[in-house]
Order: C-alpha cells, then sequence, then structure tokens
C-alpha cells in the first residue's frame, strides 16, 4: 500500500516558525515510519519562503532515508517545480490545471537535473486520470472519494468513481475523507494506496501505517 501524507502546517499552534517547527517534526515523523512520499504542500508561502522549508524537508527526509537504508521517503513539492530543482527534491506533485509531466520533465532536463523525477498529479475524473496516464505521470491522486469535513459542499466521487479511475494504466492514490476505517474499502476498489492530511498529521503516524498496512 502506498501512502503519502499531504502537508499543512497552518492547523499547528503558534507563530509561523513555531508551525513551520512542527510540521518538520511531523515530516521527519512520517519518514521514520516508512510513509512513501511527503507532499510539502504550503501553497500560501512566498517561493523564497517555501523554498527555505522545502530545503529542510529535503534535509531531513534525506537523511532518515539514508540512515535507514529503507526504500526511502520521496519528497515532492506541490505545483513548484522551480522550488522542487532549486532544493533537490524527489519530484513535483502537480495540480490538475498545471501544465503536465511532460512538460515538467523537459524543465528538468534542462536544468541539468533528473529527467526520472518523480511526477504525481490531482485528478477529479476518470478522464484526469487517464490523461496523467497519457503525459507519463507516475501516479494520480484521485479525490474527493468521500465528503471531506473542511469542504462539505465538494461532490464526493464515491468507490464506484474511485473504482472507474482505478482502471486507467498508473497507480492511483485514493483522497478526501479516507479513514482507518475505509481505506480498506479504497484498497478493494482499486487504488494502490491512500493520500491524506489529517489521518497523518493529527495521529501518531507510527500508529497509522501499523493500521493500514497490517
Amino acid at each position: 500500500m502506498l501512502l503519502c501524507y499531504i502537508t499543512d502546517r497552518t492547523p499547528f499552534p503558534g507563530n509561523e516558525n513555531e508551525r513551520q517547527r512542527a510540521l518538520l517534526a511531523k515530516i521527519a515523523e512520517a519518514a521514520r515510519c516508512g510513509v512513501d512520499f511527503i507532499q510539502l504542500r504550503e501553497k500560501d508561502l512566498p517561493a523564497r519562503e517555501l523554498e527555505t522549508l522545502a530545503r529542510a524537508a529535503y534535509g531531513i527526509v534525506h537523511r532518515l532515508g539514508t540512515e535507514n537504508r529503507e526504500p526511502a521517503t520521496r519528497l515532492l513539492i506541490n505545483s513548484r517545480s522551480d522550488v522542487a530543482i532549486a532544493c533537490q527534491a524527489d519530484g513535483v506533485h502537480l495540480q490538475s490545471n498545471d501544465i503536465s509531466p511532460l512538460e515538467v520533465r523537459k524543465i528538468w532536463a534542462q536544468t541539468g537535473h533528473s529527467a526520472n523525477a518523480l511526477m504525481g498529479v490531482s485528478c477529479h475524473s476518470a478522464n484526469d486520470v487517464a490523461r496523467a496516464a497519457s503525459e507519463e505521470a507516475d501516479f494520480a491522486v484521485f479525490a474527493p472519494v468521500f465528503e471531506k469535513q473542511d469542504s462539505p459542499q465538494a461532490n464526493p466521487a464515491g468507490l464506484e468513481g474511485l473504482r472507474e479511475a482505478c482502471r486507467q494504466k498508473i497507480p492511483v492514490l485514493a483522497l478526501g475523507g479516507v479513514t482507518l476505517n475505509n481505506a480498506r474499502a479504497c484498497l478493494d476498489a482499486g487504488a494502490a494506496g491512500i493520500a491524506a492530511i489529517r489521518l497523518f498529521q493529527q495521529n501518531d503516524i507510527a500508529e497509522v501505517v501499523l493500521s493500514l498496512r497490517g
């Protein structure tokens, strides 16, 4: 089961510096527990601040991966390919209206970085997933599967929508209202894993990973 922790520092208490320190501690916890992907999704930060945070996050993830000698957690930067390249992240997670993974790979190659960087794409329909696959994304994050607490107006695709999306030739991670209770249903529908914010950020990640993979 692939696991992706999507970050959001805003619920942490304190000032901005304290929130960022708390987020970095959570990123370290996720990396220690073998979460496959960490998507740094701090969209409100200016580019310079995001790059500083991304460098710190990459340093943590890279160090823990080296120490553990396990399949390492990989750090993806949300949308900002320039920041991902600057901080030597493992790849980028693209929104559904971003440029294509193929174009991003060209940009990475032109800057002397690996054209094999990991590319994830946010998708909201089976057609989105099919397009992501045709544009050589490595995986899709399909959302929302279930109703989200903070976005009750969003129209959830449900398990049938997820099942249709998973028929495409690309790994699909389920996002949106996923809990320990319904994660198995997502896998039964064909998902390769799950992505979440609160599930990881508001709980002991070691316990969450054990429950999901056990």
